[in-house]
């Protein structure tokens, strides 16, 4: 038998929480019906593209920009925790023999941030945020037979990271273009990954621990795993002229077009608009030029046959579009995407664990049974008999 008896004391049940306030949080606000986007009192806008993401860590850790004299000292803090143990580039090593994918060796090697180290949770976010780029970059490496290039504290957060990768200190405008995506995806609401983050660190668990979590939600593909393919469409098509009869078919055959729609923006994603500026900034500097003409191009097709064969909906670019674009300009090949992303979104969930920590409580919601009720155990012939 089976019985609904258990939705009755719920007003309604939410498949996926869709909808559902679990929190309060003051660092990031995502308007879904404006197509707006606020990092800690800042729109995406106009912190993105003009700060450092030193200012960034600091506004959400700290809940405010730094005075110069605070970030030059919070800089040199997060850099000087760069390095790794050694015991995390062994795991690397195995994890590279293995040919893992980066997500798993970034999610096997992110719960020894906390080996010998004190319990203390902004200690804990300083280290995972800084150490980031240092294992996404040596792990690359030596998936490629390279040995992992020796720590600079020198350098910027976001052209360290591209240090650690390709082995050369970058260009301004490289490390601009990056640094401005890290602080566009650095937050984003209670998303799946920070969600789970903050699940985690509300049982009073560790602040790495939540991390890895978050880590291990971010490598589902439904939450961080579509720029790639919002790429490849651009290089099926190939050529500007063949936008329209490629996307057109797709469209026919009822395929996604992947990079436009998005579940909480009924308008363009306003992250979209500053990694397009960012890219058409970056590929106006050295980039291939022709490959930034083809995706605007592209771009311009989807929306306009998407508006024409959907006219019920509101179907917009949203960030994957662009990151691909920016992210493949800079180097980056697809398997590299989502660990970036990781890379910047890291700052978003350490931020969240301590306003937790400070501000929230267990999280524990109910779920509502609607299985099999009064079914007895027979012993005899191990059954159970209704």
């Amino acid at each position: 038998m089976t019985t609904l008896d258990g939705l009755a004391k719920y007003r309604s049940v939410t498949e996926g929480l869709e909808g559902v306030v679990a929190t309060s949080t003051r660092l990031s606000h995502v308007d879904g019906e404006a197509g707006r986007l606020t990092l800690a009192g800042y729109t995406v806008e106009d912190l993105a593209p003009q700060a450092s993401f030193e200012e960034v860590a600091h506004l959400l850790l700290h809940g405010r920009l730094p005075e110069p004299v605070e970030r030059a000292r919070f800089a040199k803090d997060l850099a000087g925790r760069r390095p790794v143990s050694p015991l995390a580039i062994a795991v690397l090593r195995e994890a590279a023999a293995a040919k893992a994918p980066p997500m798993d060796a970034l999610r096997m090697t992110a719960p020894l941030l906390s080996l010998g180290h004190e319990e203390n949770p902004l200690e804990d976010a300083m280290n995972a945020i800084a150490s980031f780029p240092t294992i996404v970059g040596a792990y690359w490496r030596l998936r490629h037979g390279e040995a992992p290039v020796p720590v600079r504290f020198d350098l910027p957060h976001a052209a360290h990271y591209l240090h650690q990768l390709f082995g050369a200190e970058p260009s301004a405008e490289r490390a601009r273009a990056l640094e401005t995506y890290l602080n566009t995806v650095c937050d984003h609401g209670l998303n799946a990954s920070t969600f789970a983050a903050r699940v985690i660190i509300s049982t009073r668990s560790d602040l790495i621990s939540a991390i890895t979590g978050a880590v291990g939600a971010l490598k589902g593909p439904l939450h961080g795993g579509a720029p790639g393919p919002a790429l490849d469409m651009v290089f099926e098509i190939g050529t500007p002229d063949r936008a329209e009869t490629v996307i057109r078919a797709k469209l026919d055959r009822s395929e996604r077009l992947m990079g436009f729609g998005h579940r909480i923006y009924r308008v363009r994603d306003p992250r979209a608009d500053v990694l397009a500026q960012a890219a058409e900034r970056f590929y106006s500097t050295g980039g291939d030029q022709s490959l930034y003409d083809l995706a605007r191009k592209v771009e311009a097709t989807a929306l306009r046959l998407l508006h024409e064969h959907k006219p019920e909906r509101r179907l917009d670019t949203n960030v994957e579009f662009y990151t691909a674009l920016l992210l493949h300009g800079l180097g980056f090949p697809a398997d590299l995407f989502t660990p970036t992303f990781a890379v910047g979104r890291v700052l978003g969930w350490s931020a969240h664990c301590l306003e937790q920590l400070r501000d929230g409580r267990l999280i524990r919601p109910q779920s509502a049974y609607i299985g099999p009720t009064d079914l007895h155990y027979d012993s005899g012939p191990g059954r159970a008999m209704v």
